[in-house]
């Protein structure tokens, strides 16, 4: 299917929407909602079978989300509905410990197990909530929008308000994770409640300063590299974490800093995203056997986790977006056959003909690592979000 024809976009695009509304969703929805308990299951074998019934938060807020966008975004269908209802609803009665952050797993009944250092709870379910208001106008959704995203920015920035992962009176350092959310949170909190003041920035300055704060520091021309971490002062730790290379994580990046651009027609803003997509493509396609490599190192070096050169479902689906957006935007046919080439890989080797969705782990050369289908990191967000994305760009060239 080729993008750069419209025969190929308009059969593009209804691929995508089968494989959404008539493989993806229908597999959550019947496997993954708990009926008993609220909210969602996520560590589910390759048939659906539960087989682990604790609950990663995260997974709450990016289930609702996933949810409320199909309902606010493709069909006001009840059943998406519900499901996003029953997201926010466990979110309300069970994700906050006593001082207000949210754990990070709980049992299926809702029983603190886990709390981390680390704040993408607040910034998924920040996320849902935005979306949810959207689609039933409750006040108390937008309240706990702009509630976690609050949470988020202190935890994330504030000097010595979460421990450090490495001890930072000997190697300080500092992760491009935190601002890639910070950016994605406001651009979808923004794009239904407007400029929303928080923590004494607008949204779209929250955005400014996450970008800004990426290039400055996580940019390296010299290298032709987005790091993961850097130094405090933006200098390269010439250690395994310091020099680790994420190419899906990066490739998700460049789409949100280029769906910056495309939506204030900004062409430095795009140009910054494409430098991003074509330096960790280049890094990251495995030309031997094709599909992400999962980690690289900054200098060819050996990496040091053993599931460095695997391939995991959710750079993929992270890849076809951006791709797909570069090609959306500039036209290049370099961009068309990366798509291409990324939806093939990722088409032959990830789905599950007999039982849906996808898996999500496989050895280099495609074969079948593990037949799990979701867990505390897997559930319902990457995939349907890359292909409900996917479809509505190549909907609007119809």
């Amino acid at each position: 299917m080729d993008v750069t024809t419209a025969e190929g976009r308009s059969a593009l695009a209804d691929f995508y929407r089968d494989a959404l509304l008539g493989d993806v969703v229908p597999f959550w929805l019947r496997h993954g909602l708990d009926r008993e308990h609220g909210g969602y299951l996520t560590g589910l074998d390759r048939d659906g079978t539960v087989i682990d019934d604790d609950k990663s938060i995260w997974f709450q807020g990016r289930g609702a989300w996933t949810f409320a966008t199909l309902y606010n975004a493709v069909e006001k269908k009840p059943e998406w509905l519900d499901a996003a209802r029953s997201g926010i609803e466990f979110l309300r009665r069970h994700a906050a410990a006593p001082n207000g952050k949210l754990y990070f797993t709980v049992t299926r009944d809702g029983k603190p197990l886990r709390m981390r250092r680390y704040v993408y709870s607040e910034a998924f379910a920040a996320m849902a909530n935005a979306e949810y208001e959207l689609a039933t106008c409750d006040a108390q959704a937008l309240k706990d929008a702009i509630r976690h995203f609050d949470a988020y920015l202190d935890y994330s920035f504030t000097p010595g308000r979460s421990s450090a992962k490495v001890e930072p009176a000997t190697r300080p350092m500092m992760g491009v994770g935190p601002l890639m959310f910070c950016m994605c949170t406001a651009q979808e909190l923004r794009k239904y409640q407007g400029e929303v003041v928080v923590r004494g920035r607008t949204l779209t300055e929250w955005i400014d300063w996450s970008v800004g704060a990426i290039e400055r520091d996580f940019l390296k021309p010299e290298h032709e590299a987005l790091m993961e971490v850097v130094a405090a002062d933006g200098s390269v730790i010439d250690h395994f974490d310091g020099r680790q290379l994420n190419p899906g994580h990066a490739i998700e990046c460049s789409w949100f800093v280029m769906r910056e651009g495309r939506l204030r027609n900004d062409r430095r803003l795009v140009k910054l995203g494409l430098t991003i997509l074509d330096w960790m493509w280049r890094r990251g396609w495995d030309e031997e056997h094709g599909g992400l490599f999962y980690f690289r190192d900054l200098r060819g070096l050996p990496v040091q986790d053993y599931w460095h050169d695997m391939k995991f479902w959710w750079p993929h689906c992270e890849a076809l977006i951006a791709t797909l957006l570069a090609w959306t935007l500039t036209g290049d046919p370099k961009y068309a056959r990366w798509h291409q080439d990324v939806h093939e890989w990722s088409f032959r080797h990830f789905p599950d003909p007999e039982f849906g969705e996808w898996y999500g782990y496989l050895h280099r050369d495609g074969r079948l690592s593990s037949r799990l289908k979701g867990n505390t990191w897997k559930g319902p967000y990457h995939l349907p979000r890359a292909l409900w994305y996917c479809r509505e760009l190549l909907e609007e060239s119809r």
